[in-house]
């Protein structure tokens, strides 16, 4: 069974009441409030936390574990729950992410704390991958892009205002803050989440590919640990950085070797036959490189350098902040009314290399108004460069491969937050060790712990410091500079861009901030369309005249009431079983009473027949009820028509996926009436 037919056997989202949808969402909210925050709060602690604990060689993994765990399990989470339900999916996510926070406050070494890091990764892919689903599961799909375009937008605030609330944090109560205040929040999500979101499970059994999962998770994770390790733990040439190379280099061509292979791989191999794919896989990476990396390090510039608090490193970040979310939400804007995307990376590249440039010649004698200007030329560079990449893939691919390519830009961006971090750690640690030896020879009486305390090493007299402030500024601008020939490689690609048109559903979604930012989603290709014709409605809805347009475009002699009354008795009856009046008003929330005259009225006319209370369409109402959902389905394909359907089998999925949104459509046409003038 297909999951297109899957989508048509879940249960009516109309079962639920506005205020249980709202309730619902608000429970979805906050997991993703939690997972998308973490990724970037601990940024204004990591100081902190290397005064207390030690292992500053180290600090970036505190970053690097929560971004690689969470690519895997964002790659599994979505399987997971299509096999076991996404409720239960969701719920286990959170314990999980519970766990790894506790342990994460109670941390009494560097080890102990990335571990506790990757155990939070887990539960933070699961619970943004699953976000979206329960919202396709909970939500009828004519209202769908609004709450979708609502989680997005908290993915990319929370995503960007992390360092400000983790100094806050850090500065008031402790950095160990950062992780406990997770653990009262899910707690009471868990408990939401068991009393509000229904339960379903997808009619078709999914195919996960555990062993390409693994594979990539541990070639990756060798290749990152050979460049963390390089030139601190082991010589670059020693035979530990050379044996983590290789085996990273042979598990990466063994997952190779089973994606060519798989039924239904994580990452097809095909999908790199498409320019679109491969190069905004390539963007999505530098982009994610870029961003994370800074905004790890930068709080640690101001706190060592500029010698601020934990909480005004994250507030001096807002320039960068501000930069991107005017850009992003400004190209699209541009692209949604133009559906011109191509320049967009280039310009973005360009400006973002530029910023990179100009950070590194900060300094010690750097004022804050040009840190700031520098910061948000940086900003505006990655902002132009991200919000475009997402909706492009999704409008060039076959509808079979939806799914998976949209996964797969969102899982290269991931990687790239991880390898960013990971990098900007290697180099920051290589340069900073021989700075600030020598920094300490200078500085006599100065002892080592001092020197990694921002707040220690404020009280020092100028004359002491000014050495060790020196060694933390060359480091960090040593980073940016080495970062400068990444962002140019990124504006070579980007000319490599082809430029296509844009449909309608995805021009729809360009303009919302959690395209920019990658947000996770489900690799189910039932859902991403869904979310593309939910686009496409938002942007409808204002026109009251869609649904009488639809029911004249059928042909059909029913008059609007007539049309939802026999809808309603042939959803009901597909979905429970046995429809009756008292069944359809409780979907509605309105007495029985309100509705059975009209029940009555059909009764007497040749659509529809009773017996013992149970409504059956006769043969003329079901032709009645075909022929509006073809009429929706007609409309849909008017909105979707240029969808790449040259492979006879991938337009036959598509077809059916769309009869399928079309009874949900003709489900949910006439749900915004008055029960009233339904009557």
């Amino acid at each position: 069974m297909t999951e297109a037919v899957a989508v048509a056997e879940k249960p009516a989202s109309a079962a639920l009441s506005r205020a249980r949808i709202n309730l619902i969402f608000g429970t979805i909210v906050l997991g993703m409030l939690m997972a998308a925050l973490d990724q970037t709060i601990v940024s204004a602690a990591l100081p902190s936390i290397v005064a207390d604990l030690g292992g500053a060689g180290h600090m970036a993994w505190v970053v690097t574990a929560y971004m690689l765990t969470e690519a895997v399990s964002t790659a599994l989470a979505g399987k997971l729950g299509d096999l076991f339900g996404r409720k239960l999916i969701f719920q286990v996510s959170a314990v999980i992410f519970i766990a790894g926070s506790a342990l994460a406050g109670l941390a009494h070494d560097m080890l102990l704390l990335i571990v506790a890091r990757g155990i939070q990764g887990v539960g933070a892919g699961g619970l943004m991958v699953t976000a979206m689903a329960l919202i396709a599961d909970t939500i009828p799909l004519r209202e769908r892009g609004k709450y979708q375009g609502a989680l997005g937008a908290v993915f990319g605030v929370t995503t960007v205002v992390g360092p400000t609330l983790g100094g806050l944090f850090t500065d008031h109560a402790s950095w160990r803050w950062c992780f406990y205040v997770n653990v009262p929040i899910a707690i009471i999500m868990i408990a939401l989440a068991a009393r509000t979101i229904p339960h379903v499970r997808a009619a078709a059994r999914p195919i996960i590919d555990y062993a390409g999962i693994g594979l990539v998770a541990a070639g990756v994770s060798c290749l990152i640990l050979g460049l963390e390790f390089g030139g601190q733990e082991y010589p670059w040439g020693s035979w530990q950085i050379l044996a983590l190379f290789v085996a990273s280099a042979v598990l990466l061509a063994a997952f190779v070797a089973v994606e060519l292979r798989a039924r239904e791989p994580m990452l097809p191999m095909k999908l790199f036959r498409s320019n679109v794919f491969t190069v905004c896989s390539i963007l999505s990476f530098i982009v994610g490189f870029a961003m994370i990396g800074s905004m790890t390090f930068l709080p640690a510039y101001f706190q060592y350098v500029d010698g601020v608090s934990a909480t005004m490193s994250g507030v001096r970040t807002l320039p960068l902040v501000v930069g991107l979310m005017f850009t992003s939400i400004l190209s699209g804007q541009v692209v949604a009314k133009t559906g011109r995307y191509k320049y967009f990376p280039i310009v973005g590249t360009a400006v973002m290399a530029l910023g990179l440039f100009l950070m590194s010649t900060m300094g010690r004698s750097t004022g804050t108004w040009r840190e700031s200007l520098y910061m948000l030329v940086l900003g505006m560079g990655i902002g132009l460069s991200m919000q475009v990449l997402t909706i492009v893939v999704q409008n060039t691919v076959p509808y079979a491969d939806l799914g998976t390519a949209t996964s797969g830009v969102t899982f290269f961006r991931t990687l790239g937050s991880a390898f960013g971090a990971t990098i900007f750690g290697t180099l920051y640690t290589n340069q900073l060790t021989p700075n600030l030896a020598a920094a300490l020879e200078r500085s006599p009486g100065v002892p080592p712990q001092v020197a990694s305390s921002p707040e220690a090493l404020r009280r020092l007299p100028i004359e002491q410091a000014a050495p060790i402030i020196d060694a933390y500024a060359e480091a960090i601008d040593f980073v940016f500079q080495w970062v400068v020939p990444v962002a140019l490689l990124g504006f070579v690609v980007a000319w490599f861009l082809k430029q296509v048109p844009l449909r309608d559903s995805v021009r729809g979604g360009a303009s919302d901030v959690g395209e920019g930012f990658s947000m996770p989603n489900s690799s189910d290709r039932v859902l991403l369309l869904e979310q593309s014709v939910s686009q496409v409605m938002r942007k409808a809805k204002r026109d009251k005249t869609i649904g009488p347009a639809v029911l004249a475009d059928s042909g059909s002699g029913l008059t609007r009431g007539q049309a939802w009354a026999l809808g309603q008795v042939y959803m009901v009856n597909r979905v429970r079983g046995r429809a009756t009046i008292a069944a359809i008003a409780q979907l509605h929330h309105v007495p029985d009473e309100v509705l059975e005259p009209v029940f009555v009225r059909l009764i007497g006319t040749d659509h529809l027949e009773a017996e013992d209370g149970s409504l059956r369409l006769t043969a003329d109402g079901l032709l009645e009820v075909e022929q509006v959902r073809a009429a929706w389905r007609r409309w849909l394909d008017t909105q979707l028509e240029d969808w790449d359907n040259r492979d006879p089998a991938d337009r036959a999925l598509l077809d059916q996926a769309l009869d399928n949104l079309a009874a949900k459509l003709l489900d949910e046409a006439f749900q915004e009436a008055d029960t009233a003038k339904v009557v």
